[in-house]
């Protein structure tokens, strides 16, 4: 799916959140800016040379979409700091005469940082050099991701350290949710994967076929494998409780529920426990929409309106130095799962 930069805004502030891809994409744009307070910094004549705009249209672009370009970088300098930074432009060789003299008089000075120098690049629509750049760092961003994830983004939910303490209780829930259907629903070939898929409609509004046409996964896929931690703790806290609820039901029954049954009790707890879960389920759902749509390339189209940007720390939470491939999580718990085996 190629993403329309201009269109979306969402995706624009998921590449200047992407602080990762940065430095490749500051050394393929090739423009040079000035290094002021440990960020390189451009002025408007710069963007007008680079992408080939008159000022007007560069301007127009500031007024349209003033807080956008403001939280990306964008501002106007004055006083001391100006003064500052003007010394760091005038010992500079990046600009021409004209903008030195203009630069000298100035009591104001708009100026833009990389990122902002970006982002007005994915919003000008009538120029050529910039849709050359919003393709380059398309291509910078997904190359950067694959190379962070191993070309494994399938299962980058596994790459932050909550990930293995969730599944590690997931893998312990879920087993009461399955024996809580074995002892108090009569037999049934589909019992276990309707009431799963009951769960997952709860929760993120699509069932394990939907939810694996999404993420493009295989027969062999997990589903579970590739839910974010804050997901799994919600399965496994509505696969707990409908546990007790079952139990609850059955003893008050005195004999196995039938399926049927099973589902209007489902549909019944579902709908008090989401009001109970409120917060958390909207939280799930807006992390799972949002971080599959700029890490997988996922789009779920039933939780459209809990789309948000993703935040910088989510970027070095799943692609930074400090994430850990689940190999690695394994090695480091081994006794962990050593306990769970000998339970």
């Amino acid at each position: 799916m190629q993403l329309d930069l201009i269109n979306s805004k969402i995706g624009r502030k998921n590449i200047i959140n992407n602080n990762l891809a940065m430095p490749d994409l500051y050394k393929a744009v090739g423009m040079v800016g000035v290094l002021f307070e440990n960020k390189y910094r451009f002025l408007k004549s710069q963007l007008e040379r680079y992408y080939e705009v008159d000022g007007r249209t560069i301007e127009r672009i500031l007024v349209n979409n003033s807080d956008e370009l403001s939280n990306s970088g964008y501002e106007v300098m004055t006083g001391e700091r100006l003064k500052l930074f003007k010394k760091s432009l005038l010992d500079s060789s990046n600009l021409n005469d004209l903008e030195h003299s203009s630069i000298i008089k100035a009591p104001s000075l708009g100026v833009f940082t990389f990122k902002s120098f970006l982002n007005i690049g994915m919003l000008l629509v009538d120029s050529e050099r910039a849709r050359q750049t919003r393709s380059l760092i398309l291509d910078i961003v997904i190359d950067v991701l694959n190379k962070r994830s191993g070309g494994k983004t399938k299962f980058i939910n596994q790459r932050e350290e909550k990930y293995l303490p969730a599944a590690l209780d997931e893998f312990i829930y879920r087993k009461k949710f399955i024996d809580a259907i074995d002892l108090y629903i009569v037999d049934n070939n589909f019992k276990y994967s309707q009431l799963t898929d009951k769960v997952y409609k709860s929760i993120f509004k699509e069932n394990s076929n939907e939810y694996r046409k999404i993420l493009r996964l295989s027969s062999n896929d997990s589903v579970r494998s590739t839910l974010y931690s804050e997901v799994l703790r919600i399965v496994s806290d509505f696969e707990n409780a409908f546990a007790k609820k079952l139990k609850l039901a059955f003893e008050n029954k005195g004999e196995k529920l039938s399926l049927t049954e099973a589902h209007e009790l489902f549909n019944e707890f579902s709908e008090k426990a989401l009001l109970l879960m409120e917060a958390s389920v909207k939280d799930a759902r807006n992390k799972m929409a949002s971080r599959d749509l700029a890490f997988r390339d996922a789009l779920h189209e039933k939780l459209a309106n809990y789309l948000k940007d993703v935040p910088a720390e989510d970027f070095e939470k799943f692609l930074g130095e400090q994430s850990l491939n689940l190999e690695r999580q394994l090695e480091l718990n081994k006794d962990v799962f050593k306990r769970l085996k000998d339970r």
